[in-house]
């Protein structure tokens, strides 16, 4: 029997990097950004839930903290569906018979 997990309880992973890395250990955004090698933009964006992890934007969190980028993706495509699932944008599609 597996455990279903209601969509609402999917982490964006920009947000989990801000308070379990950077607050943590007191590291700003512009110190995060230029260690990485990203505008101060586009890591704000992420790291504030309004842009996604990229598979670029994981490995480079990966080898600054060693995350897994992974981790860091399966957390984005489990927020991307739950936040699908929860805005009740399912796709209307049948179930295809196949012989």
């Amino acid at each position: 029997m597996s455990i279903e997990l209601h969509p609402s309880i999917r982490v964006h992973p920009g947000p989990w990097m801000q308070r379990t890395y950077l607050d943590h250990y007191g590291i700003s955004v512009t110190e995060v950004a230029k260690h990485l090698g990203v505008s101060r933009q586009n890591m704000s964006a992420l790291l504030n839930g309004r842009a996604a992890m990229s598979a670029m934007m994981a490995l480079r969190f990966e080898k600054a903290f060693g995350i897994s980028a992974q981790t860091l993706l399966a957390m984005q495509v489990g927020y991307d569906l739950a936040q699908v699932q929860l805005r009740g944008k399912e796709p209307n599609v049948k179930r295809m018979e196949v012989v």
